[in-house]
């Protein structure tokens, strides 16, 4: 018979029993078959503000410690965190872009108007071979963005050709002469980004024969397949993803993007980034746990044409956007990035991780100077936010076996309204260590459960936390290390049992060994 591990999660609150039976947490550690892809933990860098020009890729006289252009403490500490892929170059600006204006010698490519994100004109001088340089020093996938809404079919093809095929041909020899004999190898490739907006105002219906037309003439080389990406749908547009499920062959595709944003206000007003007060937050976290919905429904969808689920939902767009920091270009989207922020990011990462049969890709927007960023930047200043220490944490996760779980979270009210104050997920390492994350949400209270652990052998209990006074704290160039992780204490073993006690606003990993 096959053992099952139960964590039941009681507080220690005394609250009566029916509320105690509400913060149960049920683990299976026996049957855990699906891994959590470490490409859930992806990243997003386009041509928009500050995050390439001034962000990775700075002036050629700067005194940062640097390759070519490309400056290395920003490697560095994306290289900690494990990134495993990079999109690029968008986004809405991928379907302006043609990849032959950024490559061969610097002082010979044409500028260019970037039209999406503010009209600001670029000179090309970081291009394809940049790029890839980029993701070769980070040691991640690189993720390509094709043009469909104003490219071609031949040059999407032969862009596909120049970074992966081995042989003699007018496009290699050209890649050769820009001195990269070998090619790159490219697996991820988006066909179009947003098709039924920025990407060129699409129905479904016209996008799928679109998509159908260059993903024939991407070809797969020798010792380069494509894992080919369809432009998916945005937010609550189920209709999309039937459409594309239905009228595209699953050999076709290996996966069908979503974007989903959490806005605290709307289009219009998204509000701010740091003055907001807790029916604010309040209103940002309901719109950000949306996100378990909204990958369910579409993973119905997907359900229904490929019950095997071979194609991947991929959410490569996703993250907190607030109105722009005052006084900075509108078009630029540079945001500060609070405990709100972190807090959003452990939970849209704990359902990911729950999810990860279907969703097995995901990029944050994004992770330099733009949206919910990983790292902001300032001249020869550069700042960690609370975010990348989220992801600091949760690398313990990637390609770590699901834990499934089954769990009743206490309730964080205010006025009338009600949203679950925790969330979690969990799960085992190839040494057989067990991971748990946990989001507390709650503005006003901890949280403490009593956990046994049963058919499990654990020795000790360690942990990182990330926490601060204020759901508005953040990090400054004059003050970096406001919001940061550090060693949790609120863990311990009492006989067979776990407690641990979840502070207010806060995100915890624990590690069991």
């Amino acid at each position: 018979m096959k053992k099952t591990l139960i964590l039941c999660l009681v507080t220690s609150l005394s609250f009566m029993a029916s509320a105690q039976s509400a913060n149960r947490l049920l683990i299976n550690a026996v049957d855990a078959k699906t891994t959590i892809s470490r490409h859930i933990y992806g990243q997003f860098s386009e041509h928009l503000g500050h995050c390439i020009y001034d962000g990775y890729w700075v002036s050629d006289t700067s005194t940062l410690p640097r390759k070519d252009r490309i400056r290395l403490d920003v490697v560095e500490a994306l290289k900690k965190i494990k990134i495993p892929n990079l999109r690029w170059p968008g986004g809405c600006f991928a379907d302006e872009y043609h990849w032959r204006d950024g490559i061969g010698p610097r002082e010979n490519r044409p500028k260019m108007v970037n039209t999406t994100w503010g009209n600001v004109t670029e000179d090309n001088s970081f291009g394809t071979h940049e790029f890839l340089e980029l993701c070769e020093l980070l040691g991640t996938e690189p993720y390509i963005a094709g043009n469909v809404g104003s490219g071609t079919v031949e040059e999407m093809s032969k862009w596909v050709e120049y970074l992966n095929f081995d042989g003699i041909s007018p496009v290699t020899a050209m890649r050769k002469q820009n001195n990269h004999p070998a090619p790159w190898k490219v697996q991820y490739w988006g066909v179009g980004n947003e098709s039924w907006g920025c990407g060129g105002n699409m129905s479904a219906d016209f996008y799928a024969d679109q998509y159908k037309r260059y993903a024939t003439f991407c070809k797969n080389y020798p010792g380069a397949p494509l894992r080919k990406i369809a432009a998916g749908a945005s937010d609550f547009n189920y209709d999309w993803t039937e459409t594309l499920m239905k009228k595209v062959p699953l050999n076709m595709m290996w996966g069908i993007s979503l974007h989903y944003y959490t806005l605290p206000g709307n289009w219009r007003e998204k509000g701010s980034a740091t003055d907001f007060d807790e029916q604010a937050y309040f209103t940002t976290m309901k719109k950000c746990l949306r996100m378990d919905e909204i990958v369910s429904k579409h993973a119905t969808i997907m359900d229904k044409y490929d019950p095997e689920k071979k194609v991947a939902l991929v959410v490569d767009e996703w993250g907190i956007w607030t109105d722009v920091e005052p006084g900075t270009n509108p078009a630029f989207l540079f945001q500060q990035n609070s405990l709100r922020d972190a807090l959003i990011a452990g939970s849209t990462l704990n359902i990911f991780n729950n999810h990860a049969d279907r969703v097995r890709m995901a990029n944050l927007a994004q992770t330099v100077n733009v949206l919910q960023s990983l790292i902001l930047t300032r001249g020869n200043q550069m700042l960690l936010t609370p975010t990348y220490y989220v992801f600091d944490l949760f690398k313990v996760h990637q390609d770590a076996k699901l834990l499934n779980i089954d769990f009743t979270s206490p309730t964080y009210a205010l006025g009338d309204e009600k949203i679950s104050a925790v969330n979690i997920s969990a799960s085992q390492d190839s040494t057989g260590a067990v991971h748990i994350s946990f989001v507390n949400l709650d503005a006003k209270k901890d949280i403490t459960f009593r956990t046994s652990l049963n058919d499990i052998p654990w020795k000790s209990v360690s942990g990182r936390i990330i926490t601060s006074k204020k759901f508005t704290d953040i990090n400054t160039f004059d003050q970096p290390f406001i919001v940061k992780d550090q060693d949790f204490k609120g863990a311990r073993k009492e006989g067979d049992e776990l407690v641990v006690t979840l502070p207010k606003l806060s995100v915890v990993v624990l590690e069991l060994k």
